[in-house]
């Protein structure tokens, strides 16, 4: 097989992933810009022969969509940012220090990743209830605000800097904060992007936990909103489309932004 033959392959093959991957999210599109007559056919609809832009409009008459958005918006960011701030702290220093019981604790973060939220979820309901959290930004957003994964990822990508570079800081007598702010951080860009998108995209699309810990409209997030179509007025599913695309753009746009350093995040982290 020559080589001209084995590209060609490689881009029928791609090419099809790629249509598997973005057929769904165009049917989703069409599917919200239907009519409820087109919706309830017995024939699927590929396009509408009219689009209905003002589905878009009507989502938000409908419900307090507006309020779903923030409040996503706010606990995905306050959580991401939690993230960004605290995982590369706490990987620094497993990077970097010695300690006693070192390579304990970090066994037992990594042990975290092994408790699936199901399990935690009845301990940190009760917790939640205890502190007058339900119902409340607090307790949505303070059991996720650090996790064993972005500890992990963080050291794996600070533990080969040069030590060489600590050391040489050191005599001239930059402080520890100084080392890890001037010194660690900008080196870790990608690796931040990756632990940013992800944590972002994670708490953006959860769904499970919201719908525990919220009792009140007002506190729902997009997910969870979006369930009062498919239940309290289950027949308009076009809304729901409509609003599972407004959920896919604020995602769609954060990983435009950030694709240079993601890709590099990506393929810094694979060889390390």
């Amino acid at each position: 097989m020559t080589a001209g033959t084995s590209k060609a392959i490689a881009y029928v093959l791609l090419t099809i992933a790629s249509l598997i991957t973005i057929v769904p999210l165009l049917y989703t599109v069409s599917l919200s810009l239907q009519t409820e007559k087109e919706m309830l056919s017995a024939e699927s609809v590929l396009w509408p022969e009219s689009p209905q832009w003002g589905n878009y409009s009507t989502l938000f008459e409908e419900a307090p969509f507006g309020s779903f958005i923030l409040n996503s918006l706010i606990v995905a960011g306050a959580i991401a940012l939690s993230h960004l701030i605290f995982d590369p702290l706490v990987g620094y220093v497993f990077a970097k220090f010695e300690f006693p019981f070192k390579n304990t604790l970090f066994v037992a973060i990594l042990a975290t990743l092994m408790i699936p939220l199901f399990v935690r979820m009845i301990p940190l309901y009760v917790m939640m209830s205890d502190l007058g959290w339900l119902d409340s930004y607090q307790g949505l957003i303070v059991p996720f605000l650090m996790d064993g994964f972005g500890i992990f990822l963080m050291r794996q990508f600070i533990q080969p800097i040069p030590d060489d570079l600590i050391h040489a800081a050191r005599v001239d007598g930059a402080g520890e904060f100084t080392i890890y702010w001037r010194i660690i951080l900008p080196q870790c860009k990608p690796a931040l992007a990756v632990l940013g998108l992800f944590t972002f995209v994670f708490q953006w699309n959860e769904f499970l936990w919201p719908l525990v810990v919220t009792t009140s409209e007002r506190m729902r997030t997009i997910p969870v909103g979006l369930t009062q179509f498919s239940q309290e007025q289950f027949q308009l599913w076009h809304l729901t489309a409509a609003g599972s695309v407004i959920m896919f753009v604020p995602t769609a746009l954060l990983l435009i932004f950030s694709q240079r350093y993601f890709v590099r995040g990506i393929t810094l982290t694979g060889l390390k």
